[in-house]
C-alpha cells in the first residue's frame, strides 16, 4: 500500500517569491529540494560554472598534475583504464583528450565486461608492463583495486587514481579503517581530509578537474575545457548522480551546449535518435542516448562507445552511432526477457518473501543485472540483487531503496564474495555459486526494514487544486530543470477529481485521456500513462479519484493547452 506523504520544508514562501520573482509554489518545491539560504537559492535558480570550486581543492589534484607533467617531460607511456559503462567511456575520453593536448604519450584500456570485469586487475597489471607503460591512471574505478595498484607499484610503476567512488574499510574494534590503495596520488573527494566541497561528482567530473588543473599547469587556454561541459553532462545524469550543488549547474550548462555540440559522434547519435529537432533534456540523456552508450558496454565492447566520441569524421561517427542505436534496441529486448524471468521467480517462489531480493537468473546476460534489478525493486519497492553466471564467477548487480545501503550490508557479508564495491543506492559483486544462497541468508538475516521502510513512499509537494494551473506557472516550473535523482519534476496532489469522459489510446493500450473535474467545475484535461485498461475499468466504478501529477503544456499541431500527468491514483 502506498503512503501518500505531503512535504513538510518549512519557510517564507511568499517572501522568497517575492524576491526572486518568483510564485510562492515555486519557492516552496525549491525548499523541499533542501535548498535553503538565500545564495543557495539563487545558485539554484541561476548559478554559472565559473562559479564551481577550484579544482586545487580536492586532494592530490596538483600531486597527480606535477607527475603528469614530469612524465611528460619524460616521454614516459601513461596508460589510462577506464570502466564499461556511460561514466567510465567519458572518464577515459575526458583523460584521453586532456592528457595529448598536454604531449602526453598515452592510450587506453577499457576493460571487457566479461572477459575483465570491472576495474583494474593483475593481469592488466601485467599487460601494462609488457607494453612499456610506465604510469597508469584509472577512472571510475581504482579506489578499490589495494591488491592491483600495489602490484604495480612493486613493478616500478606510477599509478594515479580518479575514481569517486565509496573508500572501502573494514570494521575494526576501533571502528571503521579505510583501505586506501597505496597509489601516487588518488583524486577522490570521497577520501577524507579531501577540501572539495561538492562530493556527490561522477567519475568523469573527477577526472576533468585534474584536466582542469593540468590544463592551467600547462598554460592551456581555458576556453578549451568548455567542449568537455557537455561530456560531464552526460556522466553525471547517465551515472544518476544528484543533481544538486555542482552538478546541477554543470548539467544544466552542459545541456545547453549538447544541442549544437561539436563532437561528431554525440551529434550522430543525436540524429540517429530523431533528437536533433529539439531541446535535449536530461530525460534524453538518462533513457535515450545515454543508454545508447552504456549498450556496448554492456552486449559488445565499450571501446566502441569510446570510438563514437572519438570519432574524426561524419560517416565513421554516423555507421558507429548507428550501430549503438541498433545495440540498445537488442538491449531493451533481452531486458523484458530478463525481467518477466525474474518476476516469475518473485511471483512463483519462496523468495518472493523475502525482504532482500537476491535472484539467480544464470542464463541472463550479465550486463543486464543492474537494469533489471532496478526494474524489479520499481515494481517490489524492495533491495534487489540480480545474480548471473559468468564464465568463471557468479556476478551481480543490485538496486536499493531509501531506507537500505547496500554498500553497507555488502561489507557485513564481505567474507562470502570475491569481490563487491558500490554506493548506498547501488552495488556490484562476484561471488562463488556455492555462496549464492548464504549470501541470500545472510542479506535477510541481517535486514532491519520494517514495513513502513518496504511501502512505497509518494512525496507530494505541494497538495494544489488543477484551479491554480496556467502556463505562466507551467512555465516557471521550468526553471527547476534539469530534473533527475535529487532533483525530481514537481509532484502536486488534489482529491475529489469527478471523471467526466476517459478513453483509451496508443496500439498497446497503455495511455488514458481524461477530462476531470473539480469541486468548483475547473475542467482539465488528464493523460494517464500505464496499464491503461485497468486504469479505466477502476475510475468507472468509482465517484471521484484522487491523483498526485504534474502539469504540462501539450503542444500538438500548433495548438497548446494545459494538462495534467497523472502519477498515482486511489479511487474515492
Amino acid at each position: 500500500m502506498e503512503r501518500w506523504v505531503v512535504a513538510a520544508k518549512r519557510a517564507d514562501f511568499a517572501a522568497i517569491g517575492k524576491e526572486f520573482g518568483i510564485d510562492p509554489v515555486i519557492a516552496r518545491l525549491i525548499r523541499n529540494r533542501d535548498v535553503q539560504d538565500r545564495d543557495e537559492i539563487r545558485r539554484y535558480l541561476y548559478g554559472k560554472v565559473d562559479e564551481l570550486a577550484s579544482p586545487h581543492l580536492m586532494k592530490d589534484v596538483d600531486k597527480a598534475v606535477e607527475i603528469l607533467r614530469n612524465k611528460i617531460k619524460e616521454k614516459k607511456r601513461i596508460r589510462i583504464i577506464g570502466d564499461y559503462d556511460i561514466d567510465g567511456v567519458v572518464s577515459t575520453f575526458i583523460l584521453i583528450k586532456g592528457l595529448k593536448r598536454a604531449g602526453a604519450l598515452a592510450d587506453t584500456y577499457i576493460p571487457d565486461r566479461v572477459a575483465d570485469g570491472y576495474g583494474i586487475h593483475e593481469h592488466l597489471i601485467e599487460r601494462a608492463v609488457n607494453d612499456g607503460i610506465d604510469v597508469i591512471v584509472t577512472c571510475d574505478n581504482g579506489i578499490a583495486a589495494y591488491n592491483e595498484i600495489t602490484m604495480a607499484k612493486e613493478k616500478g610503476m606510477t599509478a594515479i587514481i580518479t575514481d569517486h567512488h565509496e573508500i572501502p574499510y573494514k570494521e575494526t574494534e576501533d571502528g571503521r579503517e579505510l583501505i586506501l590503495p597505496p597509489a601516487d596520488a588518488i583524486v577522490n573527494p570521497k577520501q577524507p581530509d579531501c577540501n572539495y566541497p561538492e562530493k556527490r561528482l561522477c567519475g568523469a567530473v573527477v577526472a576533468l578537474k585534474l584536466v582542469t588543473a593540468l590544463y592551467e599547469a600547462c598554460g592551456i587556454p581555458e576556453k578549451e575545457l568548455e567542449d568537455f561541459l557537455e561530456l560531464g553532462a552526460i556522466a553525471t545524469v547517465g551515472d544518476v548522480m544528484d543533481l544538486q550543488g555542482e552538478n546541477r549547474i554543470l548539467v544544466k550548462e552542459g545541456l545547453k551546449r549538447l544541442s549544437h555540440t561539436s563532437n561528431k559522434g554525440l551529434r550522430e547519435l543525436i540524429r540517429a535518435n530523431g533528437l536533433e529537432d529539439g531541446t535535449i533534456t536530461a530525460y534524453h540523456v538518462g533513457f535515450v542516448l545515454g543508454p545508447c552508450i552504456n549498450a556496448s558496454g554492456r552486449l559488445d565492447t565499450a571501446a566502441r562507445s569510446l570510438k563514437l566520441l572519438c570519432a574524426e569524421t561524419e560517416d565513421e561517427a554516423a555507421k558507429l552511432a548507428g550501430d549503438l542505436t541498433a545495440l540498445n534496441q537488442s538491449r531493451k529486448a533481452l531486458t523484458e526477457e530478463g525481467k518477466e524471468a525474474a518476476i516469475r521467480i518473485v511471483e512463483e517462489t519462496e523468495i518472493g518473501q523475502d525482504r532482500v531480493l537476491v535472484i539467480y537468473l544464470p542464463d541472463c546476460h550479465e550486463s543486464l543485472a543492474g537494469i533489471i534489478a532496478g526494474r524489479i525493486r520499481e515494481k517490489y519497492n524492495k533491495p534487489v540483487f540480480v545474480l548471473t553466471k559468468g564464465e568463471t564467477m557468479v556476478k551481480g548487480s543490485g538496486r536499493s531503496i531509501e531506507s537500505y545501503s547496500m554498500f553497507e550490508e555488502l561489507v557485513k557479508c564481505g567474507d562470502l564474495m570475491e569481490q563487491y564495491g558500490g554506493h548506498p543506492m547501488a552495488a556490484g559483486l562476484s561471488i562463488k555459486e556455492e555462496n549464492v544462497e548464504e549470501f541470500r541468508r545472510r542479506l535477510n538475516e541481517n535486514c532491519t526494514l520494517t514495513e513502513k521502510d518496504l511501502a512505497p513512499k509518494i512525496l507530494i509537494d505541494v497538495p494544489m487544486p488543477v484551479s491554480y494551473i496556467n502556463k505562466e506557472l507551467v512555465e516557471e516550473i521550468s526553471l527547476l530543470e534539469p530534473f533527475g535523482k535529487g532533483n525530481t519534476k514537481p509532484i502536486f496532489a488534489q482529491k475529489g477529481l469527478r471523471v467526466l469522459s476517459s478513453r483509451i489510446l496508443g496500439k498497446n493500450r497503455n495511455v488514458a485521456k481524461l477530462q476531470l473535474s473539480d469541486s468548483t467545475g475547473c475542467v482539465v484535461e488528464a493523460v494517464y500513462f500505464g496499464e491503461a485498461d485497468e486504469f479505466v475499468d477502476r475510475i468507472k466504478k468509482c465517484g471521484s479519484i484522487a491523483v498526485t501529477y504534474y502539469p504540462e503544456i501539450n503542444r500538438y499541431q500548433g495548438r497548446e493547452t494545459l494538462q495534467i500527468v497523472i502519477r498515482n491514483y486511489i479511487t474515492e
